[in-house]
């Protein structure tokens, strides 16, 4: 009921008047919230649509690590994908279209640049459909980056936004999260064994580290059923350094395909209450490789479909999806909350 000025109600006295709002208001429905989206082949979870666009502070509060400081940043976006620019598939423009549409930072999770990562390769086969995103996007180098002597194709296009070119790792915050991103071209760093520069730098920015919840992105996977690249080892210092620091989520490509894995410790053994979960993300347009002997703790894998994972970060959770791209129809989708 509304109540207008040339209505029967300014007849009534003002106690009258008012009473009678009082009644009116006292009768009307509360607000409802916009229902969440559904899920898709392969969901656990509903996953609710973003909010909007990323924020990242691109700076770390200092303190010791012991404590996170609790936060009231809002929910951000952070899109992925690897193995993307290739001259010989039109994948890489069909992934570009979904980063289009989305809002957020985007993880380049390596070999952004075939054949060889070169400032020619970046030219002619990335940057046409994906350079309208270089200033939203934080990378990682993968393998083919490196087959340009000291990945100078990569470091020069990305520029400050890639780091130190002769490390390729480095951190920064995003909404509740702390985003870490690693250089899994160990040879190249001097290794990542532990003991190593980075793994020593990787346990330093992590004990530093006030944010409650933690996200690791780089290229060569250490756990994978792909049958092209097997799982990379050498990684294994590195998982167990997020492991130890309570990290959610490391992200990885690699092998051209999508692989969730439940929550594992650096051994591979499920933990659901302290793992880590994985997900290969190597679909953002190169062609895609098969499976070989699937390996334990893989939840949901797909071969087929180039795509993004869309990932909602949460002060205390986050949210997954996988968006495919043209002509794709899988999708995978759920969520878990932080440590």
């Amino acid at each position: 009921m509304i109540v207008t000025p040339g209505s029967r109600m300014r007849s009534l006295s003002v106690a009258t008047a008012l009473a009678i709002a009082a009644v009116v208001l006292a009768g009307c429905p509360a607000a409802h919230g916009p229902a969440a989206e559904s899920g898709g082949t392969g969901s656990t979870t509903a996953a609710p649509t973003p909010t909007g666009a990323a924020t990242p502070t691109g700076s770390r509060p200092s303190g010791t690590g012991t404590a996170p400081t609790p936060s009231t940043s809002p929910t951000v976006t952070l899109l992925a994908a690897g193995d993307i620019g290739s001259c010989a598939s039109t994948g890489d423009e069909a992934t570009a279209a979904v980063v289009a549409r989305v809002a957020g930072e985007f993880a380049a999770l390596g070999d952004i640049a075939y054949p060889n990562g070169s400032a020619a390769d970046f030219a002619r086969c990335y940057a046409p459909a994906w350079s309208r995103f270089r200033d939203r996007t934080r990378p990682t180098p993968g393998n083919h980056e490196y087959q340009t002597p000291g990945a100078r194709g990569y470091f020069d296009y990305f520029g400050a936004a890639a780091g130190d070119p002769t490390k390729g790792y480095y951190s920064y915050d995003l909404g509740a999260w702390h985003i870490v991103v690693v250089n899994s071209n160990c040879g190249a760093v001097g290794g990542c064994q532990a003991g190593s520069s980075q793994e020593r730098w990787l346990r330093a920015d992590l004990a530093r580290s006030r944010r409650a919840c933690t996200l690791a992105y780089w290229h060569h996977p250490l756990f994978t059923s792909g049958a092209v690249h097997p799982g990379d080892t050498a990684m294994r210092p590195i998982f167990r350094a997020l492991f130890d620091a309570g990290a959610e989520v490391v992200l990885s490509g690699h092998n051209h395909q999508y692989e969730r894995f439940a929550p594992q410790t650096p051994a591979g053994v499920a933990d659901p209450a302290h793992g880590v979960r994985e997900f290969v993300v190597g679909t953002g347009g190169a062609s895609h490789y098969a499976f070989g002997a699937i390996q334990p703790n893989s939840e949901v894998r797909n071969a087929t479909s180039n795509g993004v994972l869309r990932l909602t970060l949460r002060a205390a959770g986050y949210d997954w999806r996988f968006l495919p791209a043209a002509g794709g129809r899988f999708t995978d989708a759920g969520s878990a909350s932080c440590h």
